[in-house]
């Protein structure tokens, strides 16, 4: 059963009711809008996943609602036309369309094209969501950046050296796993350790920066004798 919802623009409400019908047999959920005033107010009512738009319609046309539509929204917009000149389909991609049909249409052309943009758009969705958990870390109310080179604490902006953050990604990428001075030194300075004081130095200043008590710390733990290490824990 699918969930998504797709709106429905279209002027003519015999249209508009066969492509319903269409839809609502594959188990889509729908919406429908007579103008472009009304689809733009049931995008903002409704989370729409797709958008079928007539180009022709009163009050608000589809390109001007396809226009407002893409100030905020990324969801796939297939147009209709009763008009077959290239110009229209020119305009309708140019102004943000991923897709364009034209009146008449055979019902299971439609379907196919419906099913195809909400492939990509979920493919798409999912790859973004992949890209961020790659380059996001987060440890309880900690979460390290790795392409901003920022670091947050409870939602506040934590300030730190490129060392100290060095020091807590390599935590953060490995929470549990307990790693020497030595080992700290030489994956974060990448040069072999001969004096390891440094990073006790970077360390207590890193706990100043992120722990509430630094003598009794939340994050990074002293395993003693061996090193140091960050335990996963709940937000």
């Amino acid at each position: 059963m699918n969930t998504h919802n797709i709106l429905i623009v279209e002027d003519e409400v015999e249209i508009a009711d066969a492509i319903e019908i269409y839809l609502k047999s594959q188990g889509y959920q729908t919406f429908k809008a007579y103008n472009g005033a009304e689809g733009l107010d049931m995008a903002k009512q409704h989370s729409i996943h797709l958008a079928i738009v007539d180009i022709m319609m009163p009050v608000m046309d589809g390109i001007a609602m396809t226009m407002k539509l893409r100030e905020t929204y990324d969801f796939p917009i297939i147009m209709l036309s009763a008009k077959s000149e290239d110009i229209d389909k020119i305009t309708g991609l140019n102004i943000g369309a991923d897709d364009y049909v034209t009146k008449p249409f055979v019902p299971m052309e439609l379907l196919a094209r419906v099913r195809s943009q909400l492939r990509r758009y979920t493919h798409f969705a999912s790859m973004n969501k992949q890209t961020e958990a790659d380059h996001i870390l987060t440890i309880g109310g900690l979460e390290l950046n790795k392409d901003t080179k920022e670091v947050h604490l409870d939602d506040r902006l934590i300030r730190l050296t490129p060392l100290e953050f060095k020091i807590l990604q390599l935590f953060m990428e490995h929470p549990g796993r307990v790693y020497s001075s030595d080992e700290i030194y030489e994956i974060v300075w990448k040069e072999q350790a001969v004096n390891t004081e440094t990073v006790m130095v970077h360390i207590r200043n890193l706990r100043e920066k992120i722990e509430v008590n630094p003598k009794k710390p939340r994050y990074i733990k002293v395993v003693w004798g061996v090193g140091y290490k960050i335990e996963r824990q709940e937000r």
